[in-house]
């Protein structure tokens, strides 16, 4: 057992086929068959189920799954740093949308401040995905604002983060300084989509509370919410990092909830076994200039 048996299950795992698996990996079918069955052996186990000429991967094989991304991950690491000591290492960083808008930058700009041979790629999506590529050792690190359950990630909470229910001038709303919860029944909304860390936490506020509410629109990008609620489409309900300027000069108002306050922690996350290497470490350090808690 070895390196290559673990890359080819891999392969065979995310390609669901070990005849696209071995196209994949440029070598024959007959070679990933034997290795996945050199596997099975070795271990005891069985990885895969064929049923109807398809792979589904048993319990057994997504426990040896996580590992081995991980394992695999850790030799390539090894290997591009030993390879190419003094020469460029890129740390992948995913962030979601509000914290990409409001924290990232500064945060990068200290981290590579000083740090030449430092590249950082940077992915920006909703909680769900980063957390996903995260356990899939897409990327080494991740900075999310949403609920991360997940037994396999490290969290590192930096930030106390306030969400506020938002309206625009022409909403009935706007010259409220507090209402009930039930006030939000059949109101319009401008709501991120489902996956989102902000989504979830209110879905959670008004759950089981009979609060129907009309999900107008439905966006990834906070700025578009920013604007359909600015001019009228209906409420909001955002981080107040985002929506500072426009409560400043007045588009918008923030509207308490009474014996509702609504805020999460924005967290630096990565997976249990990633080897945390000295520039993941300053990375996580630098990513708390801006920590509250």
């Amino acid at each position: 057992m070895n390196i290559r048996h673990l890359k080819i299950f891999i392969t065979v795992a995310d390609c669901g086929k070990m005849s696209t698996a071995a196209e994949e990996l440029f070598i024959s079918q007959p070679s990933v068959s034997q290795a996945i069955r050199e596997i099975e052996e070795y271990y005891g186990i069985r990885l895969f189920e064929r049923l109807s000429k398809k792979l589904y991967i048993t319990k057994s094989g997504e426990m040896l799954l996580k590992y081995a991304r991980h394992i695999v991950e850790s030799f390539d690491e090894m290997e591009r740093e030993l390879k190419n000591t003094g020469q460029n290492i890129c740390l992948r960083v995913g962030a979601t949308i509000t914290v990409g808008t409001c924290l990232l930058n500064p945060i990068i700009k200290k981290f590579e401040k000083n740090k030449n041979n430092i590249l950082t790629k940077i992915t920006i999506n909703n909680t769900n995905e980063i957390e996903h590529m995260i356990l899939t050792s897409q990327l080494d690190v991740g900075i999310v604002e949403g609920v991360i359950t997940n037994k396999d990630i490290i969290k590192i909470p930096i930030y106390r983060d306030k969400m506020s229910l938002i309206a625009g001038r022409d909403h009935k709303f706007y010259k409220k300084s507090r209402i009930k919860l039930k006030d939000l029944n059949g109101e319009d909304m401008i709501m991120r989509e489902v996956g989102s860390g902000s989504r979830e936490i209110f879905d959670n506020v008004i759950h089981g509370e009979n609060v129907e509410l009309n999900e107008k629109w439905i966006s990834t990008n906070t700025d578009s919410i920013k604007h359909a609620v600015i001019e009228g489409q209906g409420l909001g309900v955002l981080s107040t990092l985002i929506i500072d300027e426009e409560i400043k000069n007045g588009k918008l108002h923030v509207v308490e909830i009474e014996d509702v306050d609504i805020y999460r922690d924005i967290c630096v996350i990565y997976h249990k076994n990633k080897f945390v290497s000295d520039y993941l470490k300053n990375f996580i350090e630098d990513s708390k200039m801006f920590s509250n808690i």
